[in-house]
């Protein structure tokens, strides 16, 4: 599942000028205004957390009407799918193509929730007692989700919370807030009203939100900085809190790799969305003799492959999401060049509007640059030379993050063996960034807090219910059946 917002900095999305209570939003392929999305005030947030807690009365009542109604709420999405992809793609400016996955995944995500259901358990301890434990939904969920993936991290975080019983206040960010506006307006034509909420604005409405007294659990994905504040905010309410704070995954390439058979699967890993994925392959480590083989091979792909805005038939990179990213994204790739590395391919901006950037290659990268140490979230890649797999490895866990890491090479159990020693929360072997909808989702050190996925996001939004009954036992006086 894909990804972290990188907003380091808080920047403001301009307004259109049509009035105080909306906000601009940009096609990213031209870096024009086409369109607008109510900017809501956050103290609008105590009426819809009001009808979403009297909302959730009802919902967590009935499992078999939630299940009908999340199938329903797959099949009409599907049936929106070609608005929802061709809007998300003028907001966002990944590829059409790439945008129809993302609404096919936001389906199947209903579906599997819709079918899931948490066990009963009977604890037996020796005790003359029956001990049952059930499950609770938790109250309202606040989701905050970033502008890289909008739809299928808010079906992320919503289809397992509605599931469970919650209901949900959903809130996309600034820069993309129009196809999660049109995915909240088709599930409400199957969702009781109030079940599923969109509000969408600028700060301070996200901070109202995950500090709100009426939230119960905060689910959030974007920056550490942010990251820590949400946890800040939502401990002043002991909502629980679940934060995925994105990646800097390292593949390492052992010394049997087949460079040609693995390369296209590297550069997608690296390049897919424009490099904006919390879990894309962010640095590779490649053996020293094979080093210069794997940057001409990830090069070539580089300067060959088709950029342009997502909605051009044959694109496969669209733009950067906004002008922020794009500026930091120069940024880091500037320092890298003046620290000394070369750019085997790309290494700039592209030529005419839009926040587009060549697909870039870095070789002879400093270690310590911060296109290594930090998570760049865009569309370049260092490569980086090692000695001893030892030292890949140490590297590889060198630095604050530890959402995923892979192992490329011919011996898939030698592969294995390196890949356990990675302090990540998913490792894979020959291939990258791909999850299933039943595994968890979840990393180690500044990744983040809590499991998103599978049956552990079920249980992220339920709370234990203990039922203790003593065994029945038959008194004298009482009469027998």
């Amino acid at each position: 599942m894909p990804a972290a917002e990188p907003d380091r900095v808080p920047v403001p999305v301009p307004a259109s000028g049509r009035g105080p209570d909306t906000l601009a939003v940009v096609d990213p392929a031209t870096g024009q205004v086409f369109d607008e999305a109510p900017d809501e005030r956050p103290d609008a947030l105590d009426a819809v957390l009001a009808r979403s807690h009297r909302a959730w009365h009802g919902w967590r009542a009935d499992p078999h009407a939630r299940t009908s109604a999340l199938h329903a709420a797959a099949d009409a999405v599907e049936a929106a799918g070609d608005d929802l992809a061709r809007l998300l793609t003028r907001e966002q400016g990944k590829p059409l193509a790439e945008s129809d996955a993302e609404v096919a995944r936001t389906a199947a995500r209903l579906r599997y929730f819709a079918d899931l259901a948490p066990t009963t358990r009977t604890i037996r301890d020796g005790r003359p007692v029956h001990s049952e434990v059930r499950w609770r939904p938790l109250g309202p969920v606040a989701a905050v989700v970033p502008w890289n993936f909008p739809l299928q991290l808010a079906a992320a975080k919503f289809a397992p919370a509605l599931a469970a019983g919650n209901t949900v206040v959903l809130k996309p960010s600034p820069y993309t807030p129009l196809a999660t506006r049109l995915l909240g307006a088709v599930l409400a034509t199957v969702l009781p009203e109030d079940v599923l909420v969109v509000v969408s604005g600028r700060e301070p409405l996200g901070a109202r939100l995950v500090s709100h007294p009426g939230v119960r659990h905060v689910t959030f994905t974007g920056s550490v900085p942010t990251g820590r504040a949400v946890a800040g905010a939502a401990a002043a309410t002991l909502a629980r809190v679940t934060l995925e704070l994105g990646g800097n995954d390292a593949a390492i390439l052992l010394d049997d790799v087949d460079v040609d058979r693995i390369a296209d699967r590297l550069f997608w890993a690296a390049f897919r969305n424009c490099g904006q994925v919390c879990m894309a392959v962010k640095r590779v480590y490649a053996p020293a003799r094979l080093h210069a083989r794997v940057v001409e091979a990830l090069a070539e792909r580089a300067r060959t492959v088709a950029v342009g805005p997502g909605l051009d038939a044959g694109t496969r990179i669209g733009p950067l999401n906004n002008a922020h990213q794009l500026a930091r994204v120069e940024e880091v790739t500037r320092q890298a060049l003046a620290d000394g590395a070369t750019a085997a391919a790309g290494g700039h901006r592209l030529d005419g509007p839009g926040y587009f950037f060549a697909p870039t290659v870095l070789t002879a990268v400093p270690p310590d640059s911060p296109v290594v140490t930090e998570e760049q979230f865009g569309p370049v890649l260092p490569v980086l030379p090692y000695r001893s797999l030892d030292d890949a490895v140490d590297a590889a866990n060198g630095t604050a993050f530890g959402l995923g890491g892979s192992v490329w090479g011919a011996d898939p159990d030698r592969a294995e063996e390196v890949a356990g020693r990675l302090d990540c929360g998913t490792a894979w072997i020959n291939h990258h960034a791909e999850l299933s909808l039943a595994q968890p989702f979840a990393g180690t050190g500044d990744s983040g807090v809590g499991v998103a996925g599978g049956p552990w996001g079920l249980y992220g939004n339920l709370r234990p219910f203990v039922v203790h009954r003593p065994h029945a036992v038959h008194r004298p006086h009482e009469a027998r059946p």
